[in-house]
């Protein structure tokens, strides 16, 4: 349902911003990529993601609303419809939260009727993070990543989806004890072969980072994907979107937990539904924050798209879909 001109004031709660639907499809820029003015040393280098175009994820609700969310200023907030992302307006924090949550729950209720929703449906505030993601200061270490997992024989793309998503720009310490460029918790990371002991954490050394992440990956992430999908039968690719995205759901969940949610509804043909799928399924520890890992990573992806154009960054390497592709694995006969 477009939302148009409507504007919900309840309760003394006043939306600034109205959204319509889907933003205009934007015109790929994937590939190597140069900053105006940049030296060989500090050129921007990403990975070709033309498949987010091609399978129309650019224009679709989720990716609006999360795009939304990782630029909004932590003082805003977003309402927004639970099962569709479609967003609602942007209320300022402040406002939102002098309210009862009586108030708040007549706002939600002032929201299902005039959208027509039912009474079941989450009507949700969302705080913006874009203090939290910054694209800019991202850039140098996708750049200093690539010819890490390249090296490692492991597809970039991951490298920059993780940067890009799980502490961009900065190192930081999860509230479950991931820590680093990469999140990698205490246990992976020393099974990778970093030294993480009361003296030293190499966690938060770039480089050696960049190596388990990669290790991470390419011994025990794809392996997991690999086998997932040929138990059932399913043919992939490993440079197609939604395989690559089965992976990051691995390195962030785990392959078990990501298992899980597969059984819920045991997926016989591979494409970009299995991803949609895992949007709205909840299996064992495969929960929220899981369900929106590759929705994060596909809008900062788009934003990072997004702020490269604006800056006229110069295609040096243009995508080829048909260029260094992996076998594709045949469909086992059962």
């Amino acid at each position: 349902m477009r939302f148009g001109k409507h504007a919900f004031v309840t309760a003394g709660i006043f939306c600034i911003t109205l959204h319509g639907l889907a933003q205009q499809p934007a015109t790929p820029t994937w590939g190597t990529l140069r900053m105006p003015g940049a030296s060989d040393s500090t050129a921007a280098y990403i990975v070709s993601t033309w498949q987010i175009y091609s399978e129309g994820l650019d224009t679709m609700p989720q990716m609006n609303y999360w795009r939304r969310v990782i630029t909004l200023s932590p003082d805003s907030g977003l309402i927004s419809v639970g099962s569709t992302r479609q967003m609602v307006c942007t209320v300022n924090c402040d406002s939102w939260n002098r309210q009862s949550d009586e108030i708040k729950e007549v706002y939600r209720d002032s929201v299902r009727k005039t959208l027509a929703l039912p009474d079941s449906e989450r009507v949700l505030f969302t705080t913006g993070k874009g203090d939290f993601y910054n694209i800019p200061s991202t850039l140098p270490d996708i750049s200093k990543a690539v010819p890490i997992f390249e090296k490692e024989n492991v597809d970039p793309f991951y490298a920059q989806a993780i940067l890009l998503i799980e502490s961009p720009g900065k190192i930081r310490k999860s509230n479950v004890g991931a820590y680093g460029s990469f999140q990698l918790m205490r246990g992976v990371a020393i099974k990778m072969g970093l030294k993480v002991n009361k003296y030293v954490d190499e966690r938060k050394d770039f480089e050696k980072s960049a190596w388990a992440a990669a290790k991470l990956i390419r011994t025990v992430c794809i392996p997991h994907a690999n086998a997932m999908l040929e138990k059932r039968g399913i043919a992939y690719k490993q440079t197609d979107l939604w395989y690559r995205l089965l992976v990051l759901h691995i390195y962030h969940a785990g392959a078990g937990n990501v298992e899980k949610a597969l059984q819920a509804f045991e997926p016989c043909e591979g494409d970009i539904a299995i991803i949609k799928q895992l949007w709205k399924t909840k299996a064992g520890a495969f929960g929220n924050a899981s369900q929106n890992y590759s929705q994060v990573a596909l809008a900062s992806l788009l934003e990072m798209d997004e702020y490269l154009k604006i800056r006229g960054a110069s295609e040096e390497t243009p995508p080829n879909p048909g260029e260094n592709t992996p076998e594709t694995p045949e469909k086992s006969d059962k």
